[in-house]
């Protein structure tokens, strides 16, 4: 009995005509909405893929950015440091005694009846 094929003949009817032309409505509608719904996948991938190579590209150079700040910040501190120096270097050149110092030690002047030795830098041999 299983074996038995049952067939049903299709009536041509008014109303199986709009039957079958509802249907082809309704699949060509559902074509329309499946291909739609494809297209505007695929957008919106393109979209969030540009705004992610856009979000990589902008960490990349703040990382970039944040690295030469801090070694400005590091070289400011340098520059800084070397003004304190001069500064304190020009408030030693004010003094006529510092002076006079630098002149003996780096320049060889004496002071009056002073003699002056140059040992050698070297170690000696023996």
């Amino acid at each position: 009995m299983n074996a038995k094929k049952k067939t049903v003949t299709r009536l041509s009817s008014d109303y199986m005509e709009k039957y079958d032309a509802h249907k082809g409505r309704q699949k060509r509608k559902k074509q329309r909405l499946m291909r739609r719904l494809v297209l505007f996948s695929i957008v919106a991938l393109i979209a969030v893929g540009f705004m992610i190579t856009y979000h990589v590209d902008q960490r990349a150079l703040k990382a970039e950015k944040e690295e030469q700040y801090e070694q400005l910040q590091n070289k400011m501190a340098n520059l800084e440091k070397k003004e304190t120096d001069l500064q304190e270097e020009i408030q030693l050149l004010q003094n006529e005694e510092y002076v006079l110092e630098i002149a003996r030690t780096n320049y060889f002047f004496s002071k009056e009846g002073e003699l002056i030795f140059k040992l050698p830098d070297e170690e000696p041999s023996y």
